[in-house]
């Protein structure tokens, strides 16, 4: 993957959520700047851009002059922090971004000789907070509307993107889903705890909370719980799934965890068949 900085906006007065701390809302029981901060886990240097406030890893802050200047001046002040040639650039309040997003933007900017790519939702606007630039066109525009305005605050960002030339990616339908209001918010939750996703959410928040990179299998986990509810006693699911990755963890020295999860897994579901099967022949 390119080597790449980022940048998090994480200022602004939130005036539409009544000056609540926004980039602290948690969504799925995580803050949404640390949901923001997942998604670009793999940068070089993460600059966050705004008050300081803890964070489930270590970024650098900064703060824009003056503070309160706006979206540009903000990336200003990111943007002198930084040192990779590429700089992706976020806003604080995108609950669902993904690091899918972020790997399709940065493989679109190196793709030809373009100053860069950003996201264009699905009404075809683009989203130049959920954008990977080039660092020099980048320190250059900003140095030149700095220049003919006397200063960057309260200078719109598209003043900054129509200047540069930028390749366009269609993200997925939430990837660049902003929460500018409570009914936003909500709207984000309630996502969040649909049938289709909340297993892999709630997966994800506990990794967050507990400070583990491990790959899980949601399936093979669960069939293992089956297994052992059905085949051995109801509350033996939970235990026997604390049981495996305790094991888990015991064999996987080498580094290769989801291997050991998955053998661990298979081990004991054989078990648990194995159990049933007794109690069927009795």
């Amino acid at each position: 993957m390119t080597a790449y900085d980022a940048i998090v906006l994480a200022g602004g007065a939130a005036k539409r959520l009544g000056g609540a701390d926004k980039p602290g809302i948690r969504v799925g029981g995580r803050a949404l700047l640390d949901r923001v901060l997942a998604a670009c886990a793999d940068a070089s240097t993460t600059v966050v851009v705004g008050g300081r406030r803890p964070t489930v890893r270590a970024v650098t802050w900064t703060r824009e002059e003056p503070q309160g200047g706006g979206p540009l001046a903000a990336l200003d002040a990111g943007v002198r922090r930084t040192a990779a040639d590429w700089v992706l650039v976020l806003s604080a309040d995108l609950p669902f971004l993904g690091e899918s997003t972020v790997g399709a933007l940065l493989a679109a900017a190196g793709e030809g000789q373009q100053e860069g790519a950003l996201c264009t939702d699905q009404g075809g606007r683009d989203q130049p907070l959920v954008a990977v630039y080039r660092a020099e066109p980048l320190r250059r525009e900003l140095a030149l509307l700095a220049t003919e305005h006397g200063s960057l605050s309260g200078l719109p960002l598209r003043l900054l993107t129509n200047e540069l030339d930028l390749a366009r990616v269609e993200a997925g339908p939430l990837a660049s889903f902003d929460c500018d209001t409570w009914e936003d918010i909500a709207s984000a939750r309630a996502r969040i705890r649909e049938h289709g996703t909340v297993l892999d959410e709630w997966i994800n928040a506990v990794k967050n909370e507990l400070g583990i990179e491990l790959e899980v299998d949601t399936d093979v986990l669960l069939d293992l719980a089956r297994d052992a509810a059905h085949g051995v006693a109801r509350p033996a699911a939970p235990l026997t799934t604390f049981l495996v990755g305790y094991a888990a963890a015991k064999a996987s020295n080498d580094g290769d965890g989801p291997a050991a999860v998955a053998e661990a897994a298979r081990k004991a579901a054989a078990l648990a068949l194995r159990w049933a099967d007794e109690n069927e022949t009795q």
